[in-house]
């Protein structure tokens, strides 16, 4: 009995040993974490899960603050920020920044791969994520997992969007991305590269005709206010990469790595619901802002036919190159 009680006592004594080792392995940190959305979008949402979760994981000591509405600087500062250490966080499409990263491939696909608006694509699974991340961290990005944007579509001031040929000559903003770029010049319509925050105010003017965003991003930014259209081209599938400073984690201990890796995973599932459910109500409460949405046709026969084919494909020709170094 004796003996028992002392192996029991030596059990605990080690058991407080490690939980006081894993305390001290959390210092007092605090992180900023940047994005481009307002605080009603799902992307605030998926922050503000990670720093509640991370604030409980952490006893309070590591402290994560939001900063939304691109208050960090544009998606590119903010992107050079974070390579450099001094921006700790950031989710946002690693796409624009693509002047970084030679050789990385885009958080996005287009309607022609097996994703649908009902089935996105299971991107933390998927081989991409895994060789993109690998290829982030070369340049001083750590991935901790994917947030949910949904599947963009095109909102614009002229006319509606039913058909391929309808974006003839639309100025219209896009992310500064070679596969955006090459695919809106097929259709030839005229892509504007543009930082997010710029784009209101661009649409307002008049400066460019019109944009394409999910409906979370149309509703949050009230696109809707400066574009009389809104067209449900379900064009392309996007994720929003959960980044973190290599600089930054370097310096922490592996369990406070461990603690930020779970706390990422757990938001990210958390997000993805409430993103996907937003996108799924998004037509409708774009139609309760008093606009009609046009359902996009692809014409298979006909004299366009080619064009409205030529777009996919070049999708498709591009990401096989894996080319993501935005036209200057």
């Amino acid at each position: 009995m004796k003996s028992k009680l002392i192996r029991l006592t030596a059990m605990l004594s080690l058991l407080a040993a490690g939980g006081v080792a894993l305390a001290q392995d959390i210092q007092e940190r605090t992180i900023r974490f940047g994005h481009l959305n307002n605080t009603d979008h799902p992307t605030s949402t998926g922050v503000k899960k990670f720093a509640e979760l991370v604030a409980a994981k952490s006893g309070g000591k590591i402290k994560v603050q939001e900063f939304p509405s691109s208050q960090l600087g544009n998606e590119l500062q903010q992107q050079s920020a974070l390579q450099g250490g001094v921006q700790e966080m950031l989710v946002a499409s690693h796409d624009v920044a693509g002047r970084h990263r030679q050789g990385i491939r885009p958080a996005s696909t287009s309607r022609s791969s097996s994703a649908t608006p009902s089935r996105p694509m299971p991107w933390s699974t998927a081989r991409w994520a895994r060789c993109s991340a690998a290829k982030l961290a070369e340049k001083g990005v750590v991935v901790l997992g994917f947030f949910d944007l949904g599947f963009r579509n095109v909102t614009n001031s002229k006319r509606p969007i039913t058909k391929a040929e309808d974006l003839d000559g639309l100025k219209l903003r896009v992310i500064p991305n070679p596969v955006f770029l090459e695919t809106f010049k097929t259709f030839k319509a005229n892509p504007m590269p543009m930082p997010f925050a710029e784009l209101y105010g661009a649409l307002e003017s008049k400066a460019v005709d019109g944009q394409e965003n999910p409906y979370s991003v149309i509703l949050s930014s009230k696109f809707y206010e400066v574009n009389k259209y809104v067209s449900g081209t379900n064009h392309v599938y996007a994720t929003n990469p959960v980044q973190i400073s290599k600089r930054f984690w370097d310096k922490l201990s592996p369990a406070e790595q461990k603690l930020l890796q779970d706390a990422a995973i757990e938001a990210q599932n958390y997000q993805r619901v409430v993103s996907r459910e937003v996108c799924r109500q998004g037509r409708g409460r774009t139609q309760g802002q008093g606009h009609a949405v046009q359902r996009h046709r692809t014409r298979r026969d006909g004299p366009h036919a080619r064009r409205s084919q030529a777009g996919p494909r070049q999708v498709r020709r591009l990401l096989r190159a894996g080319r993501d170094d935005p036209v200057q």
